[in-house]
């Protein structure tokens, strides 16, 4: 199984997905509904939350965005931004936060349950590091600099992605130096390597984001090779390192994925969110920017943001209700709530 899309084809579902400004009463309990913009088609329709995350003054809290976004079991948003990590919960009210160091700049986070405790799990690139640490106190329980055992002689290392497998296994994406996947086990020894920086059918034009796949078993890992030219892709890979095959190519530039039961979001960073089924084919795209001025522009200010248009999007995450998290990079910090219809 190997579709291969281009954005030609997404354009046909852009034509279904133009975002019409809605006044859904009565699909959610929040009071900003006149100004709600409705996303998608078909099963993957969703609804904005305006002013999601904003303070009483209607101001982004978060400061500037180039992160991740990943849900509790209670239902507990965490946003990751340059001064550390946010935790909202569903209704956009800030619960706490761990700012400064070892939090600043997690370029991607993930969330695991470890005999009833939850994890965040992040890549700091500027930091050169992974880290692991309690979801509630902020407690650091490991860290992950690179690994001299590789016996590589890297010239820079520059994380922007990690994810765990089922047996606690942890692997960190080198996306924006070496392109290498380092693999540890749980306790963060080092055990291998694969991946190389190139534009190969085998090699990463930048490593950027990654997932486990739980759609597939075995479970694989699901890695965003952003900058492949001549469009972006998505690659799955075994969990011992081997090529698979190219999932879907065609893409824009994507930054991030997350996976829930049969469905993948994928974030673009020209200003769109693709979203997938089991079969890889395209079942929507929501907020695509038009004017590629203001896709891929981290310098959109808050009084410039379109309702339901993307700028810049880099993380995203489902809850247990299909509601879906978008963050976009972002020079003010923004992040949005899109209730799925229906739910």
């Amino acid at each position: 199984m190997k579709p291969i899309f281009t954005f030609l084809f997404a354009t046909l579902f852009l034509m279904g997905c133009a975002p019409s400004t809605q006044d859904h009463g009565h699909d959610h309990d929040h009071d900003h509904d006149k100004k709600s913009v409705r996303l998608g088609t078909g099963l993957m329709t969703f609804d904005t939350v305006s002013d999601w995350g904003l303070d009483e003054l209607g101001k982004s809290q978060i400061g500037p965005t180039h992160g991740g976004v990943v849900i509790g079991k209670d239902g507990t948003v965490y946003t990751s931004a340059d001064r550390g990590v946010y935790a909202f919960n569903a209704d956009g009210k800030i619960l706490r936060s761990f700012l400064e160091e070892p939090y600043t700049k997690l370029h991607d986070i993930e969330i695991r349950n470890e005999d009833g405790v939850e994890y965040i799990y992040g890549a700091r690139n500027n930091n050169k590091e992974g880290i692991k640490f309690n979801a509630n106190d902020g407690k650091v329980a490991l860290k992950l600099p690179f690994p001299e055992e590789s016996k590589l002689e890297l010239t820079s290392f520059s994380p922007t992605a990690i994810t765990v497998d089922a047996d606690g296994n942890i692997y960190l994406s080198d996306g924006y130096a070496s392109n290498i996947i380092f693999k540890f086990d749980k306790t963060g020894k080092y055990l291998k390597h694969f991946g190389a920086k190139g534009n190969g059918p085998r090699q990463f034009n930048t490593a950027h984001g990654m997932t486990l796949d739980t759609r597939y078993d075995p479970n694989r890992l699901l890695i965003c090779d952003r900058n492949h030219q001549p469009k972006g892709r998505l690659l799955h890979y075994s969990l011992e390192g081997e090529y698979i095959t190219e999932v879907i190519g065609g893409l824009g530039m994507p930054t991030s994925v997350a996976v829930q039961g049969d469905y993948v979001s994928v974030p673009d960073l020209h200003g769109r969110v693709v979203i997938l089924d089991k079969t890889n084919t395209i079942m929507a795209v929501l907020g695509h920017n038009p004017n590629p001025e203001l896709g891929r522009n981290y310098g959109v200010k808050q009084a410039d943001w379109i309702e339901g248009v993307f700028s810049g999007t880099h993380g995203s995450n489902w809850d247990a209700q299909g509601n879906l998290y978008v963050q976009d990079w972002n020079v003010d910090g923004r992040i949005m709530k899109l209730v799925r219809v229906g739910n």
